[in-house]
């Protein structure tokens, strides 16, 4: 956990109505997981002023059609070198040799299990969200195959009394977790997202909202959050 001196401090978060963000985010994105730590401090120094909701968004359905025009990727071997560039630039470990020893096919069935997940909590939706990002991200683990799905989940069930494995397992098989990830694919296309991470930050009571796109220290979160909130 990264540590922050008073002097080094980021301005208050001014008081007026809650802020809700739109978190749309895949766990293959590495950089989502760069911002993993800034969330945190968010969360953290400004509790009970922001509402979350995560939003899976489907950022490789497979290998066959898939093509980033922006970072020249059309194989699994071209993602490498992004992660490679992410963990320099982030300073963040990235277990980039995964696109190389064993790629994963997709990120859909990380989505679902995400989406099964949230099915008993929103907690345990981003929970889940944290451990099989990480599973990826820097334990080097293809979490496209199933027997890596569930051990994340075991491994959950094994501090958090609170989520059912039984249930978790049970949503896998019979594609409730699927359909609220379809719901998830159909407000991405709505919303015209093309890029993770993306938040939509918005008054609480507002109808429109700010999208912002791509890596924000929290500092910089913080300013548009207040600019949002009229301040």
């Amino acid at each position: 956990m990264i540590s922050y001196s008073q002097e080094n401090a980021s301005p208050e978060l001014q008081s007026g109505p809650s802020i809700d963000i739109v978190y749309y985010t895949d766990p293959l994105c590495c950089w989502s997981w760069a911002l993993e730590s800034q969330l945190t401090r968010m969360e953290k120094e400004w509790p009970g002023t922001i509402n979350w909701r995560y939003c899976m968004g489907g950022l490789l359905p497979g290998w066959d059609h898939y093509v980033d025009h922006q970072n020249s990727i059309q194989r699994p071997a071209q993602m490498g070198p992004l992660w490679m560039h992410a963990s320099e630039v982030m300073d963040v470990p990235i277990a980039h040799r995964i696109w190389v020893e064993d790629p994963p096919a997709s990120s859909y069935p990380a989505c679902i299990a995400v989406k099964c997940a949230a099915l008993q909590s929103a907690e345990t939706g981003r929970l889940y969200l944290y451990h099989v990002r990480k599973a990826v991200m820097f334990h080097g683990l293809n979490i496209a195959r199933q027997e890596v799905l569930l051990q994340v989940a075991r491994c959950i069930a094994v501090t958090n009394k609170q989520f059912s494995l039984a249930q978790f397992e049970e949503d896998m098989k019979n594609d409730r977790g699927l359909e609220a990830f379809r719901e998830d694919l159909k407000e991405v296309k709505y919303r015209g997202i093309s890029r993770f991470p993306t938040l939509l930050i918005k008054q609480a009571a507002a109808s429109r909202g700010l999208l912002v796109t791509g890596f924000r220290s929290a500092d910089d979160l913080l300013h548009i959050i207040n600019e949002a909130n009229g301040k």
